[in-house]
């Protein structure tokens, strides 16, 4: 059998929607970065005979398994419980583990209760997976020849510690990670999923490096996946499909991995020394909250106003009182002024203005749910504004993040242009 991963989430949290798995997420990341194959999840509630059928499944198809979730101290955490009743092994107390549990509390100056004790209870022929941030260790467990079990806490942070400062070394020095695959995702807006992939059609049956589109938030992106020896080998393999996608589509491509509209803009604006306003009204602050979600964003950004009203428009951004009588808030003029009026007023380089119908409410014929304009006011003194038709089929969250984005995206390609 191929030397495979599966990764098995306990918890009936999962099962009811009540929080989202990211833990698989970030666990199917890291074992494709290791170049481990991966080709199962599953997700079971906190109930022993489910669990074991599905580590049964599980065995008969992968070398690796990985379990999150299960491991606290209250009695509806069983996966240590569980996997020792299927393999017939005890648990057994390791008096080590008990007195870390005991030193975690003490230095907190909480009391511990006496349920914790059941943290301490190991697998017989196991090996402790410690837990630097939390009380429930985690295990390295090999109960059959070729069969490899790790368990995780269910917490996002400290399962990722683990994994990183223990799983991730015994991974390596046991000669799983033997082809990693490295990869860079490139990040568009401005252009659909269907049209973008249209473009670049001919790269998406490559093997190595391979390419494939998906869509987020509005967001366009490719991963272009490599599996290299070594990280430089991988890059000397990406680089040109990355060259030949944005001679494509460069002009809609705002930036790499981790990088988003706000931190690309907030970048360019701290290479050029120049500070931004804004001005919003359907969205309602939300346009300086992704802004301020930057690290470093009070370099540029110098604040905003959230001009609901119209008269919030007229004395604080200088909008004409004429050209809401008749145009409307929702205009070409009105997006120009507030954008004007917001960089005047903070005396910024640029402002960014949002005036639209978010709904669900308050659209007509000439003016439906969904539209939106986007004004923005340069150094050189220069205003324009553009109208974007959103619609109206996935609602007003939709519209307005549609429409923040929207005016990051568009403030981006003006600072690129000016």
């Amino acid at each position: 059998m191929q030397r495979s991963a599966e990764i098995i989430c306990v918890g009936s949290e999962l099962l009811l929607g009540d929080i989202t798995n990211t833990n698989a997420q970030f666990l199917a990341q890291e074992l494709a970065q290791l170049g481990i194959p991966h080709y199962y999840q599953s997700v079971v509630g906190d109930n022993p005979l489910r669990i074991q059928r599905t580590v049964a499944i599980a065995c008969d198809r992968a070398r690796l398994l990985i379990f999150t979730g299960g491991l606290g101290p209250t009695p509806d955490d069983l996966t240590h419980e569980t996997l020792a009743d299927f393999f017939d092994v005890p648990l057994e107390e390791r008096p080590a583990v008990w007195a870390d549990i005991q030193a975690k509390y003490a230095r907190r100056g909480r009391e511990i209760p006496l349920s914790n004790r059941k943290q301490a209870l190991i697998p017989q022929g196991a090996e402790v997976l410690p837990n630097p941030a939390g009380s429930a260790p985690g295990i390295i467990w090999e109960p059959r020849p070729g069969l490899v079990l790790m368990t995780f806490p269910g917490v996002p942070r400290e399962m990722q510690i683990m994994w990183r400062e223990t799983a991730v070394p015994y991974l390596q020095d046991q000669g799983w990670a033997t082809a990693p695959i490295h990869s860079r995702t490139l990040k568009f807006w401005g252009i659909g999923e269907s049209n973008l992939a249209e473009k670049v059609n001919h790269l998406f049956e490559r093997e190595n490096p391979t390419v494939a589109p998906y869509a987020s938030q509005g967001s366009v992106k490719l991963r272009i996946s490599a599996r290299a020896e070594s990280e430089a080998a991988a890059r000397a393999l990406i680089d040109p499909i990355a060259e030949e996608i944005l001679a494509i589509a460069g002009e809609h491509h705002y930036g790499n991995n981790d990088d988003t509209l706000a931190s690309v803009v907030g970048e360019q604006l701290r290479r050029r020394g120049q500070t931004l306003a804004v001005a919003e009204s359907c969205t309602g602050g939300g346009l300086g909250q992704m802004i301020t979600a930057a690290a470093g964003s009070s370099d540029y950004f110098m604040g905003g106003v959230i001009s609901y009203d119209n008269a919030v428009k007229v004395g604080l951004l200088d909008v004409y009182p004429s050209s809401l009588a008749s145009e409307g808030a929702v205009s070409d003029p009105v997006a120009c002024q507030m954008a004007a009026g917001v960089r005047s007023r903070l005396a910024t380089d640029w402002g960014v203005s949002i005036t639209g119908i978010a709904g669900p409410g308050g659209g007509s014929a000439e003016k439906p749910v969904g539209l939106v304009y986007i004004g923005v006011a340069g150094p050189d003194r220069s205003v324009f504004s553009r109208a974007f038709q959103f619609g109206n089929l996935r609602g007003r969250d939709w519209i307005r993040h549609l429409s923040c984005c929207s005016a990051l995206d568009l403030l981006r390609r003006s600072l690129a242009s000016n």
